[in-house]
């Protein structure tokens, strides 16, 4: 098998691990998680960060890009009326999107952004959480991370 091969071969897993993870959500589910999926892509094209990186790490959808640090998302049965948008705990991502945005979302501990299905999240904060995540090694020495 060709390079290319292989690589399209992993391209083709990746695609349809994450499709088949998203169809085991919930249909309100999905729809959260797509808008999500759909706003680090728009991030990532919109910054020039290059390609994203979509895999299962957890069993969970992931997403990072050269120089940032790992956006996941997931449903879970036992809190059905929320998906969560997780962050490493071991950056300050999550302390400076509660300090920057105090209002906007619910937060769970260090590690992660509460949407509520029913929410339709603004789409200006939730991209700027994002973007600082997508853009993380180069922001992590700045005050707020350059917020």
């Amino acid at each position: 098998m060709s390079e290319i091969d292989e690589t399209h071969l992993k391209v083709s897993n990746a695609c349809a691990e994450i499709q088949a993870k998203f169809a085991s959500y919930p249909v309100e589910a999905q729809r959260q998680l797509e808008n999500v999926r759909n706003l680090i892509f728009s991030v990532a094209e919109e910054n020039a960060l290059g390609t994203v990186e979509e895999t299962l790490k957890w069993g969970e959808p992931s997403y990072l890009v050269k120089g940032g640090s790992t956006i996941r998302m997931d449903w879970k049965p036992k809190d059905p009326d929320v998906i969560r948008v997780y962050f490493h705990c071991q950056t300050v991502l999550v302390e400076t999107f509660k300090e920057v945005y105090p209002d906007e979302f619910q937060y769970e501990g260090k590690r992660a952004i509460v949407i509520p299905l029913s929410a339709y999240p603004a789409s200006g904060p939730l991209s700027h959480c994002l973007q600082m995540a997508l853009k993380y090694h180069s922001l992590k020495q700045r005050p707020l991370l350059g917020a």
